[in-house]
């Protein structure tokens, strides 16, 4: 089995993902960070139970948009000890023009429960470096603090407002979007709110942003090169 990734970057089969894995913890690597890995999963799957028979001890991270099916999830229990899920949207309408998926907040509140399950919340060392556990993201987008209330509410509601999040401001428009309200950054005055009403609900433990988050220094090289 290969795990290739489009266009760019190389063709890597098991034993060689499992390789890296192990060369990256002998690098010194906090994690292992796995991002929207669903389309090669039985790869992953494969090497990270090579990886940690061969001592891969540092934890795995599933970075994911939770478009996720709860079987998807369930296959990588006990091999990733950290879910990091967006929570984008609950409205139908918005999950539909953004992301063309209607059904986007039952499937991804389905599949963010199984991660919980899994590994519970996020628990981090003396230093403030995640060791287990899940912490839901969500992105405050410009003319859309309406549902950002909707999805901090349904979090409360599933979750209880010991769930840890991280609420972000770091929405970066491309010149090429036409797309209403995405055609523009998101405001402060639109940020305020979004933290204001997290807050009002209780949550207790939100990481947050300010608008200096926003711009392409936070938008990966996807054509940088390194030797692993």
């Amino acid at each position: 089995m290969v795990l290739t990734s489009g266009t760019l970057g190389e063709a890597f089969d098991v034993p060689r993902l499992k390789d890296v894995m192990l060369k990256l913890q002998a690098l010194g690597a906090h994690n292992i960070n796995l991002v929207t890995p669903t389309p090669h999963k039985d790869a992953i799957i494969a090497a990270l139970r090579l990886a940690k028979a061969e001592g891969l001890s540092i934890p795995v991270v599933y970075n994911t948009n939770a478009y996720e099916t709860v079987d998807t999830i369930r296959s990588y229990e006990g091999l990733v000890d950290i879910y990091l899920p967006d929570l984008k949207y609950v409205d139908p309408r918005l999950s539909l023009k953004f992301s063309r998926a209607s059904d986007y907040f039952d499937t991804a509140i389905e599949a963010i429960a199984e991660m919980i399950r899994q590994v519970g919340f996020m628990v981090t060392d003396e230093t403030g470096i995640a060791k287990k556990g899940v912490r839901i993201r969500h992105l405050v987008l410009p003319g859309c603090v309406f549902d950002t209330r909707s999805v901090l509410a349904a979090i409360k509601e599933r979750f209880g407002v010991g769930c840890p999040i991280s609420l972000m401001s770091q929405f970066t428009p491309i010149p090429e979007c036409t797309v209403k309200p995405l055609d523009r950054p998101l405001t402060q005055r639109e940020y305020e709110s979004a933290l204001d009403y997290c807050i009002s609900l209780g949550f207790t433990d939100v990481f947050t942003q300010d608008l200096t988050s926003v711009g392409r220094s936070f938008t990966p090289s996807f054509s940088d090169h390194v030797d692993l």
